[in-house]
């Protein structure tokens, strides 16, 4: 979480971690240092906290299953000709080439008994040019029979379905019109859910040969779901037992992917990953990873202090939550402290009153529609903040 120009953020952290006040670190030794230094590092260490989650804390579950999501956004990168050549150039309209890599997470969308998940499983961050499909496609090892993931239209193949069906999990997709002809069919039977069969064409035999994939044909369940301002969208799900899973359940159900575009929002704008700490491609992985771990972090130490908000607020009009953002600040100086302290508990104490005392209301059925006009934040490698 390196906002300020890199000396400044040494200072600063071996200030808070010695309570000296003389230069311990140069920039110049610590550049050399990170060359040293693996990103998988984070990496492990998420997984590590992730299984910890599930080991110890009661998620909610969706008709018994863990209700996942996957979706993917760009971000910019300093322009640098090594991070250019390895990521790839976005080439605008307007202005010159600027460096872009494709950032990838399966995130969790459902809730404990009193506060969201918000916990990337799995995040990756890769070239412009791999598409969607295919990060998608990385994250499927984390997938297990008792999992129902769901994704927007741009993933729906015929390969990425049998992926999915080879790890024993289930989906429901939002299904483009233009790119299946059975949807194109379904929407002109006029019926409401509908049982059918896709058959892979020549390419998605293709597909599926190369990933070792079975080509044999896949029932599916399509659905008609009626938006509130009138638009039409067909969701596709391997749930098909209608009875059990009844019709008036999808809707709802799909909504919840729409966490997974928040946890995006709160990555590039409260965390700035894009707010990049090095111009190599391992500092800029360095970064990405450090920030997922940072995230779910907090996530997992508001979930119990999430309970205590919950219960004080009861009385209230609205039902308040931990502000994340607080949290995020309060971390960056303490986080490396948790590490090193032999005796973690009063730093913790620390961060649970902090919690529990700077809290947010949250007030449902709030429409926010995107502002298409919003300058995007940019943030110059020359130009660091001193603040």
């Amino acid at each position: 979480m390196s906002k300020r120009a890199l000396q400044d953020e040494l200072d600063a952290f071996f200030e808070a971690l010695t309570s000296g006040e003389e230069r311990v670190v140069t920039k110049s030794a610590f550049t050399q240092a990170r060359k040293k230094f693996k990103h998988t590092a984070f990496i492990e260490l998420n997984d590590d906290q992730v299984d910890y989650f599930y080991e110890h804390f009661s998620p909610h579950s969706w008709h018994d299953f863990r209700l996942l999501a996957i979706d993917g956004t760009m971000a910019t990168l300093p322009n640098t000709e090594v991070i250019g050549a390895h990521f790839g150039y976005w080439h605008p309209q307007a202005g010159g080439r600027c460096p872009k890599a494709r950032i990838s997470q399966l995130f969790d969308v459902l809730m404990t008994m009193f506060y969201r998940h918000k916990i990337s499983i799995d995040a990756r961050i890769a070239p412009k040019d791999r598409g969607e499909r295919s990060l998608a496609g990385e994250h499927l090892v984390h997938l297990s029979f008792n999992d129902l993931l769901l994704l927007d239209r741009g993933y729906p193949a015929f390969w990425l379905f049998s992926a999915i069906g080879a790890t024993g999990a289930q989906f429901c997709c939002r299904m483009s019109v233009d790119d299946w002809n059975v949807v194109k069919h379904f929407l002109c039977s006029g019926l409401t859910e509908q049982i059918v069969e896709i058959q892979p064409c020549d390419s998605a035999k293709k597909a599926c040969s190369e990933r070792g994939l079975s080509q044999a044909p896949i029932p599916i369940r399509l659905l008609r779901i009626e938006l509130p301002g009138g638009e039409i969208e067909v969701l596709a799900t391997s749930l098909l037992d209608q009875e059990r899973y009844r019709y008036e359940l999808f809707k709802e159900l799909y909504i919840q992917r729409w966490l997974i575009e928040e946890d995006f929002k709160a990555i590039k704008s409260r965390l700035e990953v894009e707010n990049w700490s090095g111009k190599s491609v391992e500092s800029i992985r360095q970064d990405f990873h450090a920030t997922i771990f940072a995230k779910n972090l907090a996530a997992i130490l508001a979930q119990p202090a999430q309970q205590v908000v919950r219960e004080q607020s009861s009385h209230k009009k609205y039902t308040y939550q931990v502000n994340m953002t607080h949290l995020y600040s309060k971390l960056k100086m303490t986080i490396v402290k948790l590490f090193l302290a032999a005796n973690p508990i009063t730093l913790l104490r620390m961060l649970w009153q902090h919690m529990t005392r700077t809290i947010e209301p949250i007030r449902p059925n709030r429409s926010n529609p995107r502002n298409e006009r919003v300058k995007r934040v940019r943030y110059p490698m020359n130009y660091k903040s001193t603040a």
